[in-house]
């Protein structure tokens, strides 16, 4: 379905509402019994009879966003505003709840049943959620029930949802999803029946999205199965958290000159690696894996300040897991804690990528690299004594290990 179609159908539902009905937005059967309205919902007696007979969702986005007093929520596709009414409550009136809903009479509905709460921390904008009318980083927690699915453009709405968020910021979503290998008919069928007119992306395909975006410490819980692969499911993810003033994201081809210009700098230190000079692109992204790649950068000036990658230590299956990184601050932005956001960064999207060692050669005369590894829980596994020679001279060094504590343990899935 069209994105004007999307906005037309909900429109005339919020036209219902606005006269006094309970809407509903998939088959009457499914919606009883699928959790979906207020069923998920145990704080809503004092909000308005209106934002409850408009509520489409397939969760409670909210139960789990861990909103805190003061913090500022932004609600992709608010509808009647029930989501956001919740959100103003948690925040206080220290904090703000902006609603983002295509539809203006949606939006209209929203701002009666907000005005009838009394809510005066709660903004809600007419826009589209691939296209958030806020500035970057502007909010600190994004919600959003059953509305994703209904996007044409999944990655541009998470993507925009990343630029919003400041660093630390949290991703809280209700949404549909599919899992397992579906017959394409039936699949179709029961989004249709669930109200998902635009499709459901498959769990392994949501948290692959949501990688690829920039986020981290990613979750897909399954919360309702409505048949034939069809669930409900609760979505969470992180924004890397660091300093003010710069943000976390994955490297790209624009960052080339930057990266490798940080690169040498740190090879011309004489303490990073037996390499002299930095690689041409090409090479640099030969020997690095596609994914686990980013940058702190300067949200201003848009200057990279530092980097971290991963190679594979093997070819073998049997080492899929097992990964080396390297990770580099611009000269002029050291001990700023811009490493350590980095590496932090850094191991929590390798375990959402199924990593269970990450391991790193370090010079001994390197003190401070290997303290901030041994602080985010890499070990010493030994010292490679005289492994190489650089400017004529016998060097040590030492090898460091993280193991997952999630990944590859006793009971754990990969």
């Amino acid at each position: 379905m069209a994105h004007d179609e999307v906005v037309k159908r909900y429109s005339g539902l919020a036209r219902a509402a606005m006269t006094g009905e309970t809407i509903i937005d998939c088959s009457a059967d499914e919606f009883d019994k699928g959790c979906f309205g207020t069923a998920g919902y145990d704080d809503i007696a004092e909000l308005p009879g209106g934002a409850a007979r408009a509520s489409l969702g397939c969760g409670n986005p909210v139960a789990v966003a861990e909103l805190r007093a003061g913090e500022t929520v932004l609600d992709l596709g608010s509808g009647g505003g029930i989501d956001v009414l919740l959100s103003a409550r948690r925040v206080g009136p220290y904090g703000k709840a902006y609603g983002l809903d295509a539809s203006g009479d949606m939006t209209e509905l929203a701002r009666r049943n907000a005005a009838e709460a009394g809510a005066a921390n709660v903004e809600f904008l007419h826009g589209t959620i691939e296209a958030i009318p806020l500035s970057d980083q502007s909010v600190d927690v994004v919600i959003s029930n059953c509305v994703i699915n209904l996007s044409d453009d999944k990655a541009a709405v998470l993507a925009e949802a990343f630029r919003v968020l400041r660093p630390g910021g949290r991703l809280g979503i209700s949404d549909m999803v599919t899992e397992g290998t579906l017959d394409p008919v039936r699949r179709a069928a029961a989004e249709q029946r669930v109200g998902c007119v635009a499709g459901s992306l498959e769990v392994a395909e949501y948290r692959d999205l949501l990688r690829s975006t920039g986020f981290v410490g990613t979750s897909v819980t399954l919360t309702a199965d409505h048949g034939d692969g069809v669930h409900s499911a609760i979505v969470q993810a992180v924004k890397p958290a660091i300093g003010p003033g710069l943000e976390i994201r994955p490297m790209c081809e624009a960052d080339a000159s930057q990266v490798l210009a940080i690169y040498q700098a740190g090879l011309d230190t004489g303490q990073a690696s037996f390499e002299t000079v930095a690689p041409s692109w090409e090479g640099f992204t030969e020997g690095k894996l596609p994914q686990l790649r980013y940058v702190a950068a300067d949200t201003e000036t848009g200057e990279v300040v530092g980097w971290i990658a991963a190679s594979p230590v093997s070819s073998r299956p049997v080492y899929a897991g097992v990964i080396e990184h390297s990770v580099y601050v611009h000269p002029g932005c050291q001990a700023h804690g811009i490493g350590r956001a980095l590496l932090t960064a850094f191991i929590a999207a390798s375990e959402d990528a199924g990593i269970w060692t990450i391991q790193s050669g370090i010079f001994p005369e390197n003190t401070a690299s290997l303290s901030l590894h041994q602080a985010l829980g890499f070990r010493m596994v030994g010292t490679r004594g005289r492994i190489g020679r650089q400017h004529g001279l016998w060097r040590d060094v030492i090898l460091m290990e993280r193991r997952s504590s999630e990944v590859g343990v006793e009971g754990a899935s990969i």
